[in-house]
């Protein structure tokens, strides 16, 4: 992806310049990044926007601290990615293993987290509805929940179950762990594809 101004065009990867992570923003977890394309960081019931749609990057062999959003959300995976999703119907965990261009519909409130399965930085595409990161509700993790749940919160003792389920399930499973040598050739192949095509 790259972003265009009257003066340049500059790729919009955090790992080629140190200067292009001055204009992006914390992602959930240390080490990971965004940058909002539409609505902003503070987009929230006060502040309101339709929708937020965002760029954002996962380090290599990473995941996001499980968690889930007060809204529903889309995301597509630009690379080799896994997701842990909370079924609350069967509570059991489903283990998803994404490649590059899958999209994922996640509903409000439902536990996931995302892990890069691939030795190279994983770009996502995010749209959220109408709420930004820096919304208390945005991305409600283990340690949130519990404590909402002490101070009464019964829908957010249900939470904290479920993202221990969570936690539990996603930390030692396979499709979480890497990539298989198919999916290692795929994208060898599509490097190489970029290359033919003059990308870098």
């Amino acid at each position: 992806m790259y972003l265009t101004s009257r003066d340049c065009v500059r790729r919009l990867d955090p790992t080629r310049r140190p200067e292009d992570c001055i204009d992006m923003l914390r992602f959930i977890n240390s080490g990971q990044y965004t940058r909002y394309l539409i609505g902003t960081a503070a987009t929230s019931d006060d502040n309101p926007a339709n929708a937020t749609f965002k760029r954002g990057f996962v380090c290599p062999h990473s995941a996001f601290t499980p968690h889930a959003h007060g809204t529903e959300h889309f995301v597509l995976s630009i690379g080799y990615a896994s997701c842990g999703l909370h079924d609350y119907e069967r509570t059991i965990v489903a283990h998803i293993r994404l490649i590059p261009g899958s999209l994922l519909h996640i509903p409000a409130m439902m536990p996931h987290s995302f892990n890069n399965r691939a030795d190279t930085l994983l770009p996502m595409i995010i749209a959220n509805t109408g709420m930004g990161i820096d919304h208390d509700d945005y991305a409600i993790t283990t340690a949130m929940a519990e404590e909402r749940a002490r101070n009464g919160d019964d829908a957010a003792a249900c939470l904290t179950t479920a993202l221990r389920q969570l936690e539990a399930g996603t930390s030692s499973h396979p499709v979480h762990t890497s990539m298989s040598l198919r999916e290692r050739l795929a994208g060898m192949l599509r490097r190489l594809a970029g290359s033919l095509e003059g990308g870098t």
